[in-house]
């Protein structure tokens, strides 16, 4: 299952996530044509016009040059680190310590594309919106077809296939016994489909809902800032208690998981998920600007 995060913010931090899941050896084609892909994205969300694409072609081109030269270092910095424990055995507090340290990388990238997002928000119309209305319907259609087959056996079937992906990208290809790992794990998972989608569909309900009441009251940018910075927060730590204690047991089985399956990985599969991070680094040194040009 997908991060539950909103998708218009995954769009803008598109840099950061390349950064930590891009694949080997086309990691500088991926970012390089990073701002194009978040414009087709964005436009596909927000059908904007000729008036418009100026401006958000122009947020998009800020934020990736902000990124290339305060962030690829720091991304670098912990991709190396990684890479020189990944031949050992780990636990499931070491892999929740990476992924905490790899969300933190993303704070001031979302940060940044707030700024840039509540610039843009006065040039939004009610077309623009239902344009973001219909598209999040439509995505949820998708993902529903995706990820809730009526047939058990067919979701379970893709969610092992997702996964295996995932996994195959850092180690190369699975033997049967991390495959093995690796449904036991899946099954194991506090998933809850049905609750995800409609929490997606909520989420998406009171983001337009907000956008709306912002455009209405032709709200000063401080304004503007604090609600997307009250949306993104409630996205990533809801203010349930209960649901925040479902996330947190979600994310710590996540930890289990892929500890499981790296220890389950043979040292052929460690020296390719060693090799595999090495070139991550060294394309995303590549990226970085020449020393006194940022």
């Amino acid at each position: 299952m997908p991060n539950s995060r909103i998708r218009w913010w995954k769009l803008l931090i598109i840099g950061s996530v390349l950064a930590l899941v891009g694949g080997c050896g086309a990691l500088r084609v991926a970012y390089s044509t990073g701002p194009t892909l978040v414009w087709w994205q964005l436009d596909g969300w927000l059908d904007t016009d000729r008036s418009q694409a100026t401006a958000v072609r122009g947020a998009i081109d800020r934020w990736f040059a902000w990124h290339r030269s305060t962030q690829i270092t720091p991304t670098v910095a912990l991709l190396a680190e990684v890479r020189e424990q990944v031949m050992q055995p780990t636990t499931p507090e070491a892999v929740c310590r990476f992924t905490t340290r790899a969300q933190a990388l993303l704070e001031p990238a979302m940060a940044r594309a707030i700024d840039e997002a509540a610039e843009l928000l006065p040039l939004l119309t009610e077309a623009n919106l239902k344009a973001m209305e219909a598209k999040g319907a439509e995505d949820r259609a998708e993902d529903r077809e995706k990820f809730l087959q009526d047939d058990p056996a067919a979701r379970r079937s893709e969610q092992l296939e997702r996964a295996k992906r995932r996994f195959e990208r850092l180690y190369g290809r699975l033997a049967e016994p991390q495959l093995a790992v690796l449904r036991e794990g899946l099954a194991e998972l506090p998933l809850d489909p049905e609750r995800w989608l409609a929490e997606r569909e909520q989420r998406q309900r009171q983001t337009l809902a907000t956008l709306r009441r912002l455009q209405a009251e032709r709200a000063p940018r401080e304004q503007r800032v604090a609600a997307l910075q009250a949306m993104l927060g409630q996205s990533m730590q809801p203010a349930d208690p209960a649901r925040r204690a479902q996330q947190q047991r979600l994310a710590e089985a996540n930890c289990a998981l892929a500890a499981r399956v790296h220890n389950a990985a043979t040292p052929q599969q460690r020296a390719k998920a060693q090799d595999t991070l090495k070139a991550w680094e060294d394309d995303l040194r590549s990226l970085r600007p020449p020393s006194g040009s940022a």
